[in-house]
């Protein structure tokens, strides 16, 4: 199937000619790559220009300015459904997913509508954390799950594969979060509406070149925009269809 990796990026001209690299030595031919650039100071947008410019299958979309992760990956889904992509992917930009996973996540995606990129599944995991960031992750999917009546282990992980189906379902255009709260929002509405959705099992390691993105503002908005979510369906537990979500090992 005609594959997009979108890759957003502000400030990551230490790993994307890399990153790049890496990913095409996992997949076919048939998958290309799209990097969105918040107009890094840096020049990451230049070095992906540079990227495209010597292989067809890398794609750059510019942005005017820093304008968030929820954005860049509507705007990349916009990009993807325009294009006649039939499988989307997400995916951080320094590392922390390794290409290593991307075979197995297009071996599910055959069967499913939806793979989640799990660290909290048996065979899961995170290397490079403090207890605090730990805590931060595992309970902000914790609550997610516990408001939302959602089955999945991993809520707030960005490493996810998606059927074009889910995307023009959903619509781009309605995702209005950000963050951590991006990542809640869209599976939550894909589960909503009934895809058959896998979680497999990722180990994420925080970033060894660069700046992490974490911020305060991310954590409060994710609990704000999950209570929302909970607010704006109040019969969510009723009328949510049964859990089509199921592990395994890679």
């Amino acid at each position: 199937m005609k594959t997009l990796i979108i890759i957003p990026t502000y400030n990551e001209i230490e790993n994307i000619k890399k990153l790049v690299s890496e990913i095409f030595n996992q997949v076919d031919s048939q998958t290309h790559i799209l990097i969105c650039d918040d107009n890094s100071p840096d020049g990451t947008g230049e070095l992906a220009d540079v990227l495209a410019e010597s292989n067809p299958r890398v794609h750059v979309l510019h942005r005017p300015r820093k304008m968030g992760l929820g954005t860049a990956y509507v705007a990349g889904f916009r990009y993807a459904l325009d294009n006649g992509y039939d499988v989307i992917f997400e995916m951080d930009s320094d590392f922390s997913h390794d290409p290593k996973y991307l075979p197995f996540f297009q071996q599910e995606i055959e069967k499913y509508d939806a793979v989640i990129g799990s660290r909290y599944v048996p065979g899961g995991g995170v290397l490079n954390w403090g207890l605090s960031r730990r805590i931060l992750s595992k309970g902000g999917s914790m609550y997610a799950r516990m408001l939302l009546g959602i089955p999945f282990q991993d809520l707030t992980g960005g490493f996810n594969c998606w059927r074009r189906s889910v995307l023009e379902a959903i619509g781009p255009s309605n995702l209005m979060s950000d963050g951590y709260a991006f990542q809640i929002e869209i599976k939550y509405k894909a589960y909503k509406k009934g895809f058959r959705i896998k979680e497999i099992p990722i180990v994420f390691e925080d970033r060894y070149l660069g700046q992490s993105k974490m911020s305060k503002k991310i954590v409060v908005e994710a609990m704000y925009r999950v209570l929302l979510m909970r607010m704006n369906d109040s019969s969510v537990r009723r009328m949510l269809p049964e859990a089509k979500v199921s592990h395994s090992k890679p």
